[in-house]
């Protein structure tokens, strides 16, 4: 059964260890964290809040109004590039169920919602000129409002991947650097339309990941990669994924320019860019080791942040991508340099990172260009236990050194964590109940907030951790096969919605109770 948070729920008592089935980073050398912990521990004006995105919750994709991005028609034509073969055409229908779902975040206590607009349902056609579709744009005001009714603060995100399959077709979506006008029109129109009320925006999500594994592996949409990389009918892994992610960082910067002229001074709100990172740990204490960690670095995280901090890219990849890498114009670097007002961090999970040690010159690809050789397991070790998903190995650790190796590269810019979490199996054999005990979600958690504080104290400058992810979700290319949510999604019984013990967790944590990894977990 699902608990009540208002009701006085009995609880039993147990410990959390935090040694399991493999090494985890601990604050204390007595294998766990004792100290009293609990919001109060972080800054009076920290924001904790979950996150979310337009495709993986709103379902709802071919009504009032809304036209098809590129990830509706990537799971249509590559089915067999989804693990389930499933799609978010339905997904956890937070289009109709939003009010519910808000409900939950104010009971657990959350002072913020991070949630995208999808592009297509405000602009179908992807373009001003094509028309507004005004049932998009009320269901979008519909949730602010809702979220500022009950207390909850909105992080708007304009672009979360879903590219309109409009202006794909047209002229290649972020391939073109057409897209930077069509996309500042359409920022400009959030702006003047949401903006009197939300006051922290995200341009755009990951846009190292659309580079990764939309056009040099293929496995998201739109699917392009070069033959000899993956399974793609078009693309260029050497290539494409460089022109798309300069693009990207393009429009995030006209888009930031246009809101300071025309309605900062006003609106008073704050605009930033996400990146997804996983920590690289020198898979040695070699130079060599060293090297390739901070060129592993380089080609994820630097690829996004370092021309946004110093405009240009970082020199590693100017030196190995050469020619293929795009080069900023004067204007362009006068444009993109300091043009943020933070930065959002996505931290999961970390890699040993040692120098590969081959390299072919002719089969070229971001994948390969850092010439940098990534694994999860060192003499045989995992780097931390494995979570649901494949990629995903459980390292606290890494969120204070990426905090840390932020402040000291980049100039201690202003972070929010945008992302952090980890997804159990979707196991259709054990009962709700069962699967509503995420105990290692709660240590996952536990953790890296351990960790964060920790960053705080040394005087790195965050400003707030959303969980992902608020629900379970449609996770792009692993469909329904994992759930990272902090709530349970009923697929099987018309979507109902669970607390997950981790909710639960956090909403002691939210309320000033103290927690430690030995505290009390919830049982029925």
């Amino acid at each position: 059964m699902e608990f009540d948070l208002n009701s006085n729920y009995p609880f039993f008592l147990f410990f959390v260890f935090i040694n399991l089935s493999g090494p985890i980073e601990c604050l204390s050398s007595s294998g766990y964290y004792t100290t009293p912990f609990n919001r109060s521990s972080f800054p009076a004006d920290f924001i904790f809040g979950a996150s979310s995105s337009a495709y993986q919750y709103e379902g709802a994709t071919q009504v009032d109004g809304r036209r098809p991005s590129i990830w509706d028609t990537f799971v249509r034509e590559f089915p067999e590039k989804i693990a389930d073969h499933s799609n978010g055409n339905i997904a956890e229908e937070f289009y109709y169920l939003y009010k519910e779902d808000i409900a939950r975040m104010k009971e657990i206590g959350l002072d913020s919602f991070r949630f995208s607009l999808s592009w297509p349902r405000i602009l179908p056609y992807g373009k001003i000129s094509g028309g507004v579709n005004q049932k998009g744009v009320d269901f979008y005001n519909f949730i602010v409002d809702e979220l500022i009714s009950n207390g909850i603060q909105p992080l708007v995100t304009l672009f979360h991947w879903d590219v309109p399959q409009a202006i794909e077709d047209e002229y290649g979506g972020f391939l073109s650097s057409e897209i930077v006008d069509d996309y500042r029109n359409y920022a400009d129109f959030c702006f003047k339309e949401f903006g009197d009320r939300v006051k922290y925006w995200v341009t755009i999500n990951e846009p190292d990941i659309v580079g990764l594994k939309g056009y040099a592996s293929g496995i998201n949409a739109p699917g392009r990669c070069s033959s000899y990389i993956g399974n793609c009918t078009v693309g260029n892994s050497a290539t494409e994924p460089y022109m798309v992610v300069h693009n990207m960082i393009l429009s995030h910067a006209a888009a930031v320019k246009l809101y300071r002229e025309k309605y900062q001074a006003s609106q008073k709100g704050k605009l930033g860019i996400t990146v997804s990172v996983r920590w690289m740990v020198p898979k040695y204490p070699t130079v060599s080791c060293r090297k390739a960690a901070s060129t592993a670095l380089d080609f994820s995280f630097g690829w996004v942040v370092h021309p946004l901090v110093y405009g240009e890219y970082p020199e590693s990849m100017r030196d190995l991508v050469g020619t293929r890498l795009p080069n900023f114009t004067e204007e362009e670097t006068e444009m993109v340099k300091g043009y943020f007002d933070f930065v959002g961090i996505n931290y999961y999970t970390a890699r040993y990172a040692e120098e590969a040690t081959s390299y072919s010159s002719i089969y070229l690809s971001y994948t390969t260009d850092s010439r940098v050789n990534l694994t999860t397991e060192k003499n045989g070790i995992p780097i931390g236990p494995q979570a649901a998903p494949s990629w995903l190995y459980v390292y606290p650790k890494g969120i204070r050194e990426i905090l840390l190796y932020t402040k000291s590269k980049y100039n201690n810019i202003p972070i929010i964590v945008t992302e952090n979490g980890m997804a159990d199996p979707n196991n259709s054999s054990i009962s709700i109940n069962d699967a509503l005990n995420d105990n290692l979600r709660i240590k996952y958690h536990f953790l890296h907030l351990s960790y964060l504080l920790e960053a705080i104290k040394d005087g790195v400058d965050v400003r707030g951790y959303y969980v992902w992810s608020f629900l379970d979700d449609f996770e792009w290319e692993l469909g329904y096969t994992v759930r990272f949510g902090i709530n349970f999604v009923d697929y099987e019984n018309g979507l109902k919605r669970y607390y997950k013990h981790s909710a639960l967790w956090f909403k002691d944590f939210l309320q000033m109770e103290n927690v430690t990894s030995s505290s009390l977990l919830y049982s029925q």
